[in-house]
């Protein structure tokens, strides 16, 4: 049997700093959780959202419009600001959504597939309160949902093959300035070509070779050469194996030997 398909726009959401916030009142959070919810149920059932499932903080919400995806999440968006207000400061629950338009595969009430992995990894992007869409959600709502949008450019999603346009849409920062078609510069009335003055490129005069360093006197050679002993001397015995292991048998063969015989040397 093949498997069902359809095309959906996924809508994924979590609360910022979650753990954080259970760690500062458990039980507090769980009750201001269970209030945000139960408040966001009617928004999503009157865009046409079908809750798909609860994961802890997070939410998986479907819908047959991205239209009606968007403007949930707006209204999810402006809810917990209107919640947030008189909450102190470490209190406050900030949602950060993503939006998704693509295929989903249909396993009884559940929804799998590149969509849903995909909208979880836009709400993965998302800075709080924002939402963040896909470029093909963007497309169909543009000019049908009343918000601002920022282009963020192409994100590379995490376990996701190729980068994606992603916009951002509502009240958050990024968003604040609305997108604008680039400025075209006016034509001239008349043709005209521009004509600029030739000179021709200076030849570089042939460069001398730089001098050879002078080679170092044999008392400068063997002072260098002791200096190098000694500090190899004030090693400690532990760092001789990783020393060994990062030469060549050669080379280090070659610097044992000439160690043992500058100390016998010395005696």
């Amino acid at each position: 049997m093949l498997p069902v398909r359809r095309l959906a726009a996924i809508l994924a959401a979590d609360v910022v700093g979650y753990s954080r916030l259970m760690g500062f009142d458990e039980a507090g959070t769980v009750k201001a959780l269970r209030e945000h919810r139960a408040a966001a149920d009617p928004i999503i059932a009157d865009h046409g959202g079908r809750v798909v499932k609860t994961t802890g903080d997070g939410l998986l919400i479907e819908f047959g419009s991205v239209v009606g995806a968007v403007e949930c999440a707006l209204g999810l968006q402006r809810l917990v600001e209107e919640r947030n207000a008189g909450t102190s400061a470490e209190r406050r629950m900030k949602w950060r959504i993503g939006v998704y338009l693509g295929d989903v595969l249909i396993e009884g009430d559940d929804i799998l597939g590149d969509g849903v992995n995909i909208a979880a990894r836009l709400e993965g992007i998302a800075e709080p309160n924002w939402i963040c869409i896909s470029e093909d959600a963007f497309r169909q709502v543009r000019v049908k949902v009343e918000a601002e949008f920022a282009d963020l450019g192409e994100q590379s999603l995490k376990n996701i093959a190729r980068p994606l346009r992603v916009y951002c849409v509502g009240s958050s920062p990024a968003a604040n300035q609305p997108i604008s078609p680039a400025a075209t510069l006016p034509l001239p009335d008349k043709p005209s070509i521009a004509v600029l003055p030739f000179s021709p490129a200076p030849v570089p005069e042939p460069q001398k070779p730089a001098p050879a360093a002078p080679a170092a006197r044999p008392s400068q050679a063997a002072e260098l050469l002791d200096d190098f002993l000694l500090a190899l001397l004030d090693l400690p015995g532990d760092a001789w194996p990783d020393i060994a292991a990062a030469l060549p048998d050669e080379i280090f063969g070659r610097i044992d030997r000439y160690l043992e015989k500058w100390l016998a040397d010395g005696d």
